[in-house]
């Protein structure tokens, strides 16, 4: 079924990211056009590393803006995981789309998080990032809102 419906009602998301302990990339997805370039991605994955590295983001995660955009993070062992959306959506469900896309990678990797597994299961990660989300959507929220 092809979402009609409109942009408000549902959250967007620009992409996920799953860097490593250096900020290397792991997995990544893209959901929108906001960085045109494989180097303006790169540029933006090692500026949001450098920026939140430091951070203390191992139990509970993290929301802050970076250019202008809303991002919500957490990082377990020597994994970073990233989720982007604008500076107008909503911070829980940017939260609830990080905290169901590491709750899945976490079963999938049966508690063994770290980046020798994750790179050992990479096809069933971005398996993972395919079905949390669809062209830059949430997929739980908007199967809540198409249902209603």
């Amino acid at each position: 079924m092809a979402f009609s419906g409109s942009r408000d009602a549902c959250p967007m998301v620009k992409n996920i990211l799953l860097l490593d302990s250096e900020g290397k990339r792991v997995a990544v997805k893209y959901y929108s056009d906001d960085w045109p370039t494989n180097n303006a991605k790169l540029a933006f994955e090692k500026s949001l590393f450098t920026k939140t590295m430091k951070s203390n983001a191992r139990t509970e995660a993290e929301i802050t803006m970076f250019d202008n955009y809303i991002v919500v993070y957490k990082f377990v062992q020597d994994l970073h995981f990233f989720v982007t959306g604008g500076d107008d959506e909503n911070e829980l469900i940017l939260a609830s789309v990080l905290q169901g896309f590491f709750d899945s990678v976490s079963l999938l990797l049966r508690s063994t998080v770290d980046k020798r597994e994750a790179l050992e299961n990479l096809d069933l990660i971005f398996l993972c990032l395919d079905e949390i989300v669809e062209k830059g959507y949430g997929v739980l929220f908007l199967n809540l809102y198409i249902a209603s």
